[in-house]
């Protein structure tokens, strides 16, 4: 473990982020004991001669080379042996919430805590306001989260510690499998100076692809670059943000409000080419049909329509229009989405399809 001290830094209110190792892959492993110790492959219907991807690997599946997102074809080529099982939502969404239950519960030295919730198996947790952090031991509540999750649902988890979230996102890759880590103010550039500036949470491939173009390969680059260039090169808000993420800087704090989606979509990967327009419409009815019923659920109409193409080349093509008003009427919303495949040259065979509905705000507006 490392950054246990933070020297001269000013003491900053600790931040955990916790990680469940392998999740679906470890969920199944508790429903089927006999597969521990085996590389576990999951995703789509568990067949691995159809078109679907990899969702998530074992470990032991991993060290031959298997990787979310990956085909299943090609997960089958690199591991042959892999018990291959279908993706089982239901199941995993009822543990996950077992998982957030415990982390709510969890007592920091007596204290409550804050839980912000960014997926099925991840969040961060933090003190909530008011407590002090220099009575309050990091590394021993990581443990403590670790062994009270591990009781409450059999499944491992990683935990890394910051004094801020984005510190504390990074550290818990250092800490895996099974694993606490700490970076802080004081060990940030020690930890991640030399590091790509792939590395950091919230610089993906295209951003790398500018940095680099500037001369900017390493974190500790991009932490002593002018902020300036940035913003003229990369945009007045992102060039100056991306400047503190360089510097380990993230002022955000733990925040425990429900995330309330903006829209919902849902896309599909046919195992057989679609050949014709007739197909192709009955196709994006039937998915459109299937988003309309879940912003039922939410109980508010949609604004925006989005459709998603993708042919036998993987050439992708998204196309979206703005609704005359907001509505929750099936008719008017599959129509739209149908009627946005006029805007779609195709050349090829369609392998996928996806609708989006963008929803109208709740009342009081997105708290984030």
């Amino acid at each position: 473990m490392a950054g246990g001290s933070i020297g001269s830094v000013p003491l900053s209110t600790p931040v955990l982020h916790v990680d469940l190792d392998q999740f679906l892959a470890a969920v199944e492993v508790l429903r089927r004991p006999e597969l521990a110790g085996l590389p576990v492959v999951v995703g789509g219907r568990g067949d691995p001669t159809e078109r679907a991807v990899v969702s998530t690997a074992s470990y032991e599946a991993r060290a031959l080379g298997v990787r979310s997102g990956m085909p299943l074809r090609s997960a089958a080529k690199k591991c042959p042996d892999a018990v291959f099982l279908p993706v089982d939502f239901p199941v995993y969404e009822v543990k996950s919430a077992l998982v957030m239950a415990t982390l709510r519960a969890a007592l920091w030295s007596g204290d409550p805590v804050d839980v912000e919730v960014l997926g099925w198996d991840e969040a961060f947790v933090g003190l909530r306001p008011g407590a002090v952090a220099a009575d309050h031991d990091p590394e021993a509540f990581a443990d403590q989260v670790r062994a009270e999750v591990l009781a409450a649902t059999g499944l491992h988890c990683s935990v890394g510690i910051g004094d801020n979230k984005l510190q504390a996102k990074i550290a818990t890759d250092f800490g895996k499998p099974r694993g606490v880590y700490r970076i802080s103010d004081a060990t940030w550039f020690a930890e991640m100076g030399q590091r790509p500036t792939r590395a950091l949470w919230g610089v993906g491939a295209k951003i790398q692809k500018r940095l680099a173009d500037l001369g900017i390969h390493t974190v500790e680059q991009l932490a002593t670059s002018d902020a300036r260039v940035l913003a003229a090169e990369i945009g007045p808000t992102m060039g100056p943000w991306y400047h503190r993420l360089g510097r380990g800087v993230d002022t955000s704090v733990v925040d425990p409000t429900p995330w309330v989606p903006r829209a919902h979509g849902r896309e599909e990967t046919f195992q057989t080419d679609l050949e014709t327009d007739a197909e192709i419409e009955q196709e994006v009815r039937r998915i459109a049909l299937r988003v309309v019923a879940d912003i039922d659920a939410e109980g508010r109409p949609a604004w925006r329509v989005g459709l998603k193409v993708r042919d036998r080349a993987f050439q992708t093509v998204q196309r979206s229009r703005k609704l005359p008003e907001p509505t929750r009427d099936p008719e008017v919303l599959v129509d739209a989405a149908v009627a946005l495949l006029a805007k779609v040259e195709r050349r090829r065979p369609v392998r996928l399809l996806g609708v989006r509905l963008e929803m109208v705000e709740p009342e009081g507006g997105y708290e984030r």
